[in-house]
């Protein structure tokens, strides 16, 4: 009798985690996946949508930091999945992840140029 593929990419044994915990993990996944699509559209309205009257080269530093937060974490995400469902596979504590201090640092500096746009000429 043929098995199918394990999923989340392990092909060495271990065994199928309760489904509540893969589809928790994959919530987990498209939230970040979310988060990555708001960056974006944030970077979209900066560049393009909001007459903000900043320095271009502030302005352009903004949108530029929210769009290269997005693509780090659009790229980490399924990584992070990845690990999170082999874990849960074989059985092992999940591993960290360096994703939320990445995000909450990369928003918290987006928040100081916002702050540092309204005051500078």
């Amino acid at each position: 009798m043929s098995h199918p593929p394990p999923s989340g990419g392990e092909e060495n044994g271990g065994s199928e985690p309760d489904y509540r915990f893969t589809l928790a993990n994959e919530r987990t996944f498209l939230a970040w996946i979310r988060t990555a699509l708001a960056l974006i559209a944030g970077a979209v309205a900066v560049l393009h949508l909001v007459p903000l009257e900043w320095n271009t080269s502030l302005q352009l530093t903004l949108g530029l930091a929210l769009a290269g937060l997005a693509v780090v974490i659009t790229a980490y995400a399924p990584l992070r999945w990845l690990r999170v469902q082999r874990a849960m596979r074989m059985d092992r504590p999940l591993p960290t992840s360096p994703l939320p201090l990445i995000t909450a640092v990369g928003v918290a500096l987006v928040c100081v140029v916002v702050i540092a746009g309204n005051y500078w000429p």
